[in-house]
């Protein structure tokens, strides 16, 4: 079993279940789709094409880069003072929203909790998987893990993210540290980059 695999049918169950009561939306690329809840009111956003990318607030760290399908904001509001992300769109993206209470009882109303629980747990084993790659981890460590991370993104989303940029806001290891790591590895053909953008990665030390 790939854990790391989309479950994409349960997903597809949750989004026919909840597009029938739902606003569609389309953004442009920089574009914000979602800054936590309009006028107090928490929402549930279902991504059906596109890129984005997703920030804490509080830091404006970078968390993900996700591609479509991918729902946000299925918990909206369960606890009241759960974090919320920004997300914004890093190429044009549609899809639609909904109050996170309509949700709720949506699901409720489908018994559809097992693919709710399905979705949460995916997306639970993703943030587990990056906690191990980044925390407490020395500065080569987690460039390595995002560059590992970056290598498996089809060629077309590796072209629109800058390596630099992308490792440096989900980090916040120094510009300058990233600049050198980085400068090493082409050096030694460790990866190939092209106008900032990562091309490919030949073999990856496990020491710097």
């Amino acid at each position: 079993m790939n854990f790391d695999a989309k479950p994409l049918s349960e997903l597809s169950r949750l989004e026919q279940c909840l597009k029938a009561d739902s606003t569609p939306f389309q953004t442009s690329p920089h574009q914000v789709i979602s800054s936590g809840c309009f006028d107090e009111e928490h929402y549930t956003f279902v991504l059906q094409s596109g890129v984005a990318a997703v920030y804490r607030p509080s830091d404006e760290l970078l968390i993900n880069i996700v591609t479509a399908p991918f729902v946000f904001g299925l918990t909206a509001g369960m606890p009241e003072n759960s974090q919320e992300y920004r997300i914004v769109a890093q190429t044009p993206c549609d899809g639609f929203y909904l109050p996170a209470t309509k949700t709720h009882q949506l699901i409720q109303q489908a018994s559809l909790w097992r693919e709710a629980f399905c979705w949460l747990s995916w997306i639970n084993h993703i943030l587990e998987k990056r906690d191990m790659q980044l925390v407490g981890n020395n500065s080569y460590s987690q460039i390595r893990a995002m560059l590992m991370e970056m290598a498996e993104w089809d060629e077309a989303l590796r072209s629109k993210i800058g390596v630099m940029n992308h490792i440096q806001r989900s980090t916040r290891i120094s510009r300058s540290v990233v600049a050198e790591v980085l400068a090493a590895l082409r050096q030694g053909n460790y990866i190939n980059m092209s106008r900032g953008k990562l091309v490919s990665i030949n073999r990856l030390p496990t020491e710097y």
